[in-house]
């Protein structure tokens, strides 16, 4: 038994997906970043780095970051379909991975959402939201162009998708980002795939 520790509305949503995807058996214990859950004393004693995504695996190590988990998660149920069947694929899958976490989010949302973390001056923090806006929409483009006219970002639904899933998320739910026709038909795509129905109790965070 896997044991995923999520956070509603997080990048974790992303693995969230990707878990119903393969068909794997997981527990889900709550990480509530507002709360600040990723700082307290039992969460770090499983996942030192203090965020999501995480996962417990069956020998008792947690597994994290989001790349390593989603390729992790690929390769180990291969009959579910995201697994590459080739070196080349897999590095492919690993390059839109990469390029969707570490500059589309990491470059990008996380100016725009939290710029406060880096920069203590308003003018500065309104300065870096702006940054991030722009690599958002720089990204957005590139993912766009990468689609084309494709299903998913690289034919048929592989990990790399689930990264697509909870940024076209973000963008669409923070609003002031205009999503191009195909990412927006590429979303609702994936948001009717059976295993995105059975992730939606766990992708928003309960309100009030």
């Amino acid at each position: 038994m896997l044991t995923f520790y999520h956070s509603p509305q997080s990048c974790s949503n992303g693995i969230l997906l990707l878990l119903h995807e393969v068909g794997a058996a997981f527990e889900t214990r709550i990480i509530d970043l507002r709360a600040g859950d990723q700082r307290r004393a039992e969460y770090l004693a499983q996942n030192t780095k203090g965020k999501v995504p995480a996962l417990g695996l069956p020998d008792g190590s947690v597994l994290t970051e989001f790349p390593a988990i989603a390729m992790w998660l690929a390769d180990s149920f291969p009959e579910a379909g995201p697994a590459p069947d080739s070196a080349i694929k897999r590095a492919r899958i690993s390059e839109m991975l990469d390029y969707i976490v570490g500059t589309v989010h990491m470059r990008g949302f996380t100016f725009d959402k939290m710029p406060q973390k880096f920069l203590s001056d308003p003018a500065g923090q309104a300065t870096l939201r702006a940054h991030g806006r722009a690599e958002v929409v720089r990204g957005l483009g590139f993912l766009s162009n990468a689609l084309g006219n494709s299903a998913f970002l690289l034919g048929d639904f592989s990990a790399a998708d689930a990264a697509l899933f909870y940024v076209l998320d973000w963008a669409e739910q923070d609003g002031g980002y205009d999503l191009p026709a195909n990412l927006e038909r590429c979303l609702a795509r994936i948001r009717a795939r059976p295993a995105c129905l059975a992730a939606a109790p766990l992708l928003r965070r309960p309100q009030g």
